[in-house]
């Protein structure tokens, strides 16, 4: 969910070319969730093998960063490990509201309400043990490379941006700059035109990138205080912030009290959580520098036998994107087969 501080955020819009030839650290389970939620079948539900096996996740993931290599990004995906203890409780809750969301699914279904189903599922979206290594596993054969981040991927995507592996991380949420990413890229994975939510209108969804030294020299404060920002307004470790404060008036309050010590005697703290474990978290998460970058040659049979053989997928399809990637690394794409290997 993450935490949302968009009203004060301002954000470019950055062309493909400029991406170009660049690598792009991406929050992994953040994209896969997206793939779900938009690659679905009419009445909601995700797409699914004969087996009841959800693929939707492995079509976004194959077809979307096909369309990355054409356009000659370098993509890395960070997959998340095992969250802080203090995000347990927030996982729980989830938890129980995609249940609920799924009892609503059914009985939706039962009464045949096609726009209630199509809702419902998309907040019933389980991203299973199993699904995260048949991604890995894709990634493999088609020669991207993809790290385990020790906890949190967002933090471990800033980590490798900041030491310069990458020149971006790109995610839907913010929180990659409350852990410090130089640069985030937001819409990277779901850009073209998308569907409004329950309305008959389309919109273009482009790629935007976001600063942080512009953001932080805009807004007049440090990287600490944004992370206090976040922290009143909401993070995964105490959702919905403190009561009656928005990101606006979060700024105000930073503005005016300035660090961790002062704001927590002007604040009602509700939290098991304590505002310093949160803080801290931000400001020094577990992250690893035992990774590697290496992009190879796509296996065409290796794909073959994920897609079509185990989850059933066209082969024809398959095979039309498999040339397509093929030739998009021969040609270049916007950089030389020198710089993708590189």
């Amino acid at each position: 969910m993450g935490v949302d501080i968009r009203e004060i955020i301002e954000a470019k819009e950055i062309s493909w070319g400029e991406m170009g030839g660049k690598k792009i650290a991406i929050d992994a389970y953040n994209a896969l969730y997206q793939f779900l939620a938009v690659i679905r079948q009419p009445d909601g539900k995700p797409l699914m093998d004969s087996k009841g096996r959800i693929t939707s996740h492995l079509s976004g993931l194959y077809y979307r960063t096909i369309n990355l290599i054409e356009r000659g990004i370098r993509p890395v995906y960070v997959f998340d490990g095992k969250p802080p203890e203090f995000k347990r409780k927030e996982l729980e809750k989830r938890e129980e509201m995609k249940k609920e969301a799924t009892r609503k699914f059914l009985e939706a279904k039962e009464m045949g309400l096609e726009e209630e189903m199509a809702k419902y599922a998309k907040l019933a979206l389980y991203l299973t043990k199993d699904m995260v290594e048949d991604a890995k596993r894709l990634l493999d054969a088609m020669g991207i490379p993809w790290v385990q981040a020790p906890s949190e991927g967002e933090a471990q995507a800033a980590y490798m941006c900041s030491k310069g592996s990458v020149w971006a991380s790109a995610s839907q949420d913010y929180d990659s700059l409350l852990f410090g990413s130089p640069r985030l890229i937001r819409n990277l994975t779901i850009s073209g035109k998308r569907k409004v939510p329950r309305k008959d209108i389309y919109v273009e969804i482009k790629p935007e990138v976001i600063e942080l030294e512009k953001v932080l020299e805009k807004l007049d404060i440090t990287r600490e205080q944004l992370i206090l920002i976040g922290i009143l307004v909401g993070t995964d470790y105490n959702p919905g912030g403190i009561k009656g404060i928005g990101p606006k008036t979060a700024l105000e309050y930073i503005k005016r009290y300035k660090t961790i010590e002062n704001i927590k005697k002007v604040i009602r703290w509700e939290f098991e959580i304590s505002m310093e474990e949160i803080y801290n978290w931000f400001l020094n998460p577990d992250v690893t520098d035992d990774y590697k970058i290496k992009f190879g040659d796509p296996d065409r049979e290796k794909i073959l036998k994920i897609l079509v053989d185990e989850h059933e997928f066209s082969e024809e399809r398959v095979l039309n994107a498999y040339e397509r990637m093929v030739r998009a690394l021969k040609a270049g794409a916007q950089v030389s087969l020198s710089r993708w290997f590189g």
